[in-house]
């Protein structure tokens, strides 16, 4: 009877959930990243282009889905390779809650940043194939505040914006990503949450909460969209390590 019982524990003892390689983790980051900010990106240049000469009405709000659609598909297609972070503030927010390693999170912020920098080139190949287009003039869905900001918000607000508005970001995908929360709905609660965030934020500053999508337009498009880079950055980190701190609390 013993052998018996032994006999049939050992399938189930040897059904292990196989370990996905490192690489495939950053390399799903990368790509993903990289759809966030073409789509992303590219529908802001769609706005800003194609409606003055195709009557393109895609607006604000089209932008708003455009990103939030473009994160909720990715959640689905690599979180459950990587977890579908595609930026680092996201994984900076993670690593603090202590929900990924250190050197992941190194890699993952490194990868994401190659993918929206591949993002940003292909957004700009596509668009400067059409001789009217100007990087300088109409850019590549740069983030910026001042002159920079499509309703001429300064700075102190624009850097509050961001840190509040990536803050809310993390904690929609901590409590999606919880244990306790519904299955397989993550996709959605998260995706849904980046396009509420940008039906605020593109008025502000373009809506950044993720530093890697704007590092990609700025490199491209370069001048003021390069020089105001740092608050891109630095808000959304603070905004993730917030999160992480209240969820914990929370938790």
């Amino acid at each position: 009877m013993s052998e018996q019982v032994k006999t049939a524990e050992m399938p189930v003892q040897a059904q292990a959930t196989p370990q996905i390689p490192p690489m495939k983790k950053y390399v799903a980051e990368m790509i993903g990243t990289m759809v966030l900010v073409l789509f992303g990106c590219g529908s802001v240049v769609m706005v800003n282009f194609a409606g003055s000469y195709l009557n393109y009405n895609l607006g604000y709000i089209g932008i708003a889905f455009a990103f939030g659609i473009a994160l909720l598909t990715m959640v689905y297609v690599i979180g459950g390779i990587s977890g579908c972070h595609i930026n680092p503030a996201v994984s900076i927010s993670m690593w603090v809650a202590g929900k990924l390693k250190t050197r992941d999170t190194v890699f993952y912020i490194i990868f994401q940043c190659i993918g929206a920098i591949i993002g940003a080139g292909l957004l700009c190949a596509i668009a400067t194939g059409n001789p009217i287009y100007s990087v300088a003039t109409i850019g590549l869905g740069q983030n910026g505040y001042g002159s920079a900001s499509p309703a001429r918000f300064p700075l102190a607000p624009v850097f509050l914006a961001e840190v509040v508005l990536t803050f809310v970001f993390l904690l929609v995908i901590h409590g999606a990503t919880h244990e306790r929360a519904p299955k397989g709905f993550a996709g959605i609660a998260i995706g849904l949450s980046l396009t509420m965030i940008h039906l605020v934020g593109i008025p502000i500053d373009g809506t950044s909460v993720n530093p890697a999508r704007s590092l990609g337009p700025a490199l491209f498009v370069g001048g003021t969209a390069l020089n105001q880079l740092w608050l891109f950055i630095v808000a959304p980190i603070i905004g993730g390590i917030i999160a992480a701190l209240v969820w914990k609390y929370l938790k």
